[in-house]
């Protein structure tokens, strides 16, 4: 891969570059405007809180708590073992033992 594909390819990633050598080794504090700039429209303050995202903050934490998504899924796997032995073995010992 060529260096300009790779840099344009991380071009979303990878933030500008706002202090640039020539403005920090300029010896005057007018020349770090852009930087003071670019850091003063960043978020201030702690992170806002996310609630925890998945099946277990979805179903069973908060005021619609309930384990049926749980008794669900146990019924439905149960379901589908039954189905699957009674096709493949018991419909044959329907009417005959071994």
């Amino acid at each position: 891969m060529q260096p300009t594909l790779i840099r344009r390819q991380l071009g979303g990633l990878v933030p500008p570059k706002v202090a640039t050598p020539s403005l920090l080794s300029a010896g005057t504090g007018g020349g770090l405007r852009p930087l003071v700039e670019f850091y003063s429209k960043l978020p201030k303050g702690p992170a806002p809180t996310t609630a925890g995202g998945g099946i277990k903050a979805r179903y069973f934490n908060g005021k619609n708590a309930s384990p049926a998504p749980l008794i669900w899924t146990i019924l439905g796997i149960f379901g589908l073992g039954y189905t699957i032995d009674y096709q493949m073995h018991l419909k044959h010992h329907k009417n005959h033992a071994h």
